[in-house]
């Protein structure tokens, strides 16, 4: 059974909205809360998607995806919370030296592949929190090439990642099933 929605051209109704839009207070609560928020996006523009569809590139020669965006949000949040802040010596993922964006071109319509990159992303929004979590505060500094980079600007980047590419992400659905919205 399927119920109408009482705004149309929204994703969802205010009350149907899995997001917090409650109001904020305090640098903890502000930049964590609207970086959950864009992850939660993220999920909302992949909903309900088959294979095929989160593959389906954008325009050429552009290799962009929704699938692509969830692999590389996965290597975003690998790469600043496990080998930047956490300084671990690890493989990237989605990468390779032969093709530094693998995560976009190595996209293809198959169900094993999506299960793996929402696998892969949700285990990285995972380790990603349980780091934040343990952090002494956001102050936490970590050198980053000649420079020194603190966790708060990580979030902040993070934040600004996410909100890039749910605009993509709102696109590349629109044009697969014409849904747009918040």
């Amino acid at each position: 059974m399927t119920t109408e929605r009482k705004y149309p051209d929204m994703w969802a109704d205010p009350e149907d909205d899995p997001r917090d839009q409650s109001s904020t207070t305090g640098e903890r609560q502000t930049l964590l809360g609207y970086l959950e928020f864009y992850r939660l996006t993220l999920k909302m523009k992949c909903d309900g998607l088959n294979a095929e569809q989160l593959a389906r590139r954008s325009v050429p020669p552009s290799t962009m995806s929704l699938l692509g965006l969830i692999r590389h949000l996965a290597r975003v949040e690998h790469h600043w919370f496990v080998r930047v802040m956490q300084q671990q010596q690890v493989d990237r993922i989605y990468w390779s030296a032969d093709d530094g964006d693998l995560d976009f071109n190595g996209v293809v319509a198959d169900d094993e592949v999506v299960s793996r990159a929402w696998a892969d992303w949700e285990a990285q929004v995972a380790a990603a929190e349980a780091y934040v979590e343990s952090a002494a505060s956001f102050d936490v500094a970590v050198p980053l090439g000649e420079e020194t980079v603190e966790l708060r600007d990580v979030l902040v980047h993070m934040i600004e990642e996410y909100a890039r590419h749910c605009g993509h992400a709102d696109l590349l659905r629109e044009c697969i099933d014409g849904r747009t919205g918040q």
